[in-house]
């Protein structure tokens, strides 16, 4: 079971701290030094937000990726637990975008990088988890109302006990005894 930021749209204020701290725990100090018009703003994690709830929306970092199972350079790839893309493989086709089922996947330019026709190149750019980084993953770290937390193996496998004895209590009701 593969590790993933869970986002609470009941705790989730649409402040959008979580984009910044990604931003920054990828890139570094220096973000700070970039003249903001010149620089491309690209976190890995999107806050949607509706008149009702914001929550945002990442990686799952699924056991059987869709992403990577399409993938045709192989640029796709699993690590500890995560689901990683190696920009230089990547040759920017958006098969893992439309394979995705949480719309986590997003291309960005890569650089000032040109392809043969002119065009910037771009790439597929997604979650990491923070991968290589210390702490864990940043838009956790900083969310001021705790609305992300990070699933492991055994969070989910409490889940499932939890869930399998709610079952049981729910079958042995004499409420729901048949007459």
């Amino acid at each position: 079971m593969n590790s993933f930021i869970q986002g609470d749209p009941l705790l989730c204020i649409g402040c959008r701290t979580c984009t910044i701290a990604c931003v920054v725990a990828h890139e570094g100090k220096r973000v700070y030094e970039i003249d903001p018009d010149g620089y491309d703003f690209h976190p890995r994690l999107k806050v949607v937000k509706t008149w009702l709830v914001s929550v945002p929306v990442q990686c799952k970092h699924c056991e059987n990726p869709a992403c990577k199972a399409v993938c045709r350079s192989e640029a796709i790839y699993q690590e500890d637990g995560k689901v990683l893309v190696d920009r230089e493989k990547c040759i920017g086709c958006k098969s893992c975008v439309d394979a995705c089922p949480f719309g986590a996947v997003n291309m960005v330019p890569l650089g000032f990088e040109t392809n043969i026709d002119g065009t910037r190149r771009s790439v597929a750019h997604k979650c990491d988890l923070c991968h290589g980084l210390e702490g864990g993953p940043a838009c956790k770290r900083v969310c001021p109302t705790e609305a992300l937390r990070l699933v492991e193996r055994d969070d989910i496998e409490a889940i499932l006990v939890n869930k399998r004895k709610n079952v049981l209590v729910a079958a042995s009701s004499p409420e729901l005894a048949r007459p």
